[in-house]
């Protein structure tokens, strides 16, 4: 079966963050196959996506870490939506049917593609959990929940802050145990005016697998919304501050936010163990 790894979020290789993507000719797989799939792939995700013919969507697609599936990943979608878009096979709009609801992606002719996400609600948290600033080894200016996406989103006080940020990854592991957390986004306002970007942020999710998240879409369903309404616009810009690093440019219109990156295919190979059905 073939496979690719995709660099999404960025427009050049070996940045932003890289997503396997295996596009399957029919239903699912047993899905223990595709769970070591993504474990063996060990990246922040692996996309699996099959053509529907039903109405509903163009494609079923769901995401998986290197230790469980989640209900939501931006820039997975966004790299399945470059593999497709890549291969000739899709228009420019594609429906894709997710634990999400459906999504769309509409890629554009100079190679940006443009998701289309529900956006995360935001609320104060005003006992943050425990032990939370001293596994991220920096203290926490507010906390904030995030609805449906299950991660806390920490306000830091600066962007030199979040940048300079080393968690220790055991003592955060189990505080998003003991808390079912998704993962910890720090976040803080750039530290100027024209650095080309509006907000850095970062994500730890040590107990999915992902000790550092590169670049995460879906972080930005709430972090468009948290910065819109401090900035006061709705269109903005933010860097996700990781080693890889990547823009993701955010657009806030009613409940959705609309993400848009490029992608960039690195890998391009055969898995050569055979599909397992269910």
């Amino acid at each position: 079966m073939r496979i690719r790894i995709i660099d999404a979020f960025t427009d050049r290789p070996f940045s932003g963050n890289p997503a396997a993507v295996c596009l399957l000719e029919r239903e699912w797989p047993d899905e223990t196959w595709m769970r070591q799939v993504a474990f063996e792939m060990n990246l922040s995700e692996t996309a699996f996506a099959h053509p529907l013919d039903d109405g509903t969507a163009d494609y079923a697609l769901r995401w998986f870490t290197p230790e469980v599936e989640v209900p939501l990943c931006g820039h997975a979608t966004l790299a399945t939506a470059h593999a497709l878009r890549s291969d000739g096979n899709a228009p420019a709009t594609v429906r894709f049917a997710t634990r999400s609801g459906v999504l769309v992606a509409h890629s554009r002719d100079d190679g940006a593609i443009t998701l289309d996400l529900p956006r995360s609600e935001i609320t104060d948290d005003p006992e943050p959990p425990a032990g939370l600033a001293e596994a991220l080894g920096a203290p926490i200016v507010a906390a904030f929940r995030t609805g449906a996406l299950g991660d806390r989103l920490m306000l830091l006080s600066d962007e030199d802050t979040v940048r300079a940020l080393r968690p220790d990854m055991s003592a955060l592991g189990r505080v998003e145990a003991e808390h079912g957390l998704s993962g910890v986004v720090v976040t803080a306002r750039a530290a100027r005016a024209d650095c080309g970007y509006d907000f850095v942020s970062r994500l730890f999710a040590p107990g999915h697998g992902i000790p550092e998240d590169p670049v995460t879409g879906s972080t930005h369903t709430a972090l468009a919304p948290f910065w819109a309404r401090r900035l006061g616009r709705t269109s903005l810009v933010g860097l996700q501050a990781s080693r890889r690093s990547g823009l993701v440019r955010t657009e806030l219109v009613g409940d959705r936010v609309l993400l848009t990156g490029h992608a960039v295919t690195v890998m391009d190979g055969q898995l050569r163990i055979p599909v397992a059905t269910a």
